[in-house]
């Protein structure tokens, strides 16, 4: 039986090797998303999730996350959630309750912190350091404040047919204290359905929010549309009607994968992600538009990678 995971960007790739062995072994696909996610939340170099993740303007780290499951479409979210390891997990076990299955705030950290989620201070002093220069940044400077606001959005598919779907991001750096993005969203954030497959969105979420993209490439995918068909036709169209309309649109890059294995992605800028199936080991693939139409996917270099770790671990002076 076919299997499969997709993810958003290169730090993704260890929760994706992780989620891979998961899969390979007949585990669930709720399992391996959660397992994928943590992973990332766990790292303390990867700026825009979990533990290590950009504060707000505040210098608190507040979280959002969501998961859902395909099989019968349940759901959990929380919003600007706070000390909490696996923001993720928290989200999961929301989605078994039926009702105030999405919780927000104070609300959504209480519920973490009374059915016995890991809490720590998720500010870590690498985190603290970036948020004390950018303050002053913006003070000698009058800089924009909003920078970084990459989510972690992965869909999986279990031997079963069983799919499933979860995000996570500590959100826009300096951001507004309670301020949510897309990645909690239904439909924006992500949408699955294991009678047809998922996606999910990492970028700027007050513009992804706008055209509801996870659930319109999962419709498109349901008409019969190829995963990256359905990307191309979802994403590209709507980005340069959005710029019409609205005036500008931000970054938006999303992945999909439909329940035979097959994926798709579309970005409006340069965009990795992570990939991994029955049929093609792990890899860490660069996606590109062209024209504003299509999607160009190459396999990204050794010279890139070793660059971007240089990056993450780079000391904040």
């Amino acid at each position: 039986m076919s299997w499969g995971t997709i993810a958003t960007w290169r730090m993704a790739n260890e929760g994706v090797e992780k989620a891979s062995t998961i899969l390979k072994e007949n585990g669930t696909a709720g399992d391996a998303v959660e397992k994928l996610i943590n992973t990332v939340e766990a790292y303390p170099y990867y700026k825009s999730v979990g533990y290590g993740g950009l504060p707000n303007e505040e210098g608190v780290v507040q979280m959002d996350a969501a998961f859902m499951n395909g099989d019968t479409l349940a759901q959990g979210a929380v919003g600007a959630i706070e000390n909490v390891m696996h923001a993720v997990s928290v989200a999961r076990a929301l989605s078994r309750e039926h009702y105030n299955s999405f919780r927000v705030g104070e609300g959504a950290t209480k519920f973490a912190s009374l059915h016995g989620f890991e809490m720590t201070n998720m500010l870590t002093e690498r985190a603290k350091k970036r948020w004390q220069k950018r303050c002053k940044e913006i003070e000698q400077q009058n800089l924009n404040p909003y920078d970084g606001h990459d989510t972690v959005g992965a869909i999986t598919l279990d031997k079963n047919n069983s799919m499933a779907a979860a995000t996570s991001t500590s959100g826009l750096f300096m951001k507004k204290d309670g301020r949510v993005g897309d990645s909690p969203l239904s439909g924006s954030g992500f949408y699955v359905d294991s009678k047809v497959g998922g996606a999910a969105a990492t970028g700027l979420g007050e513009d992804i929010m706008k055209g509801c993209l996870s659930y319109e490439i999962v419709r498109r995918m349901q008409e019969g549309e190829l995963p990256q068909d359905a990307c191309n036709h979802a994403v590209y169209p709507f980005i340069k009607d959005l710029k019409k309309r609205y005036g500008k649109a931000g970054e938006f890059s999303l992945v999909a994968m439909n329940n035979k294995g097959e994926w798709g992605v579309a970005t409006n800028v340069e965009f990795t992600f992570c990939v991994a199936t029955d049929k093609q080991k792990s890899v860490i693939l660069m996606a590109n538009p062209i024209d504003n139409m299509k999607t160009k996917i190459e396999p990204v270099s050794q010279e890139w990678l070793d660059a971007y770790e240089k990056r993450i671990h780079a000391p904040i002076v």
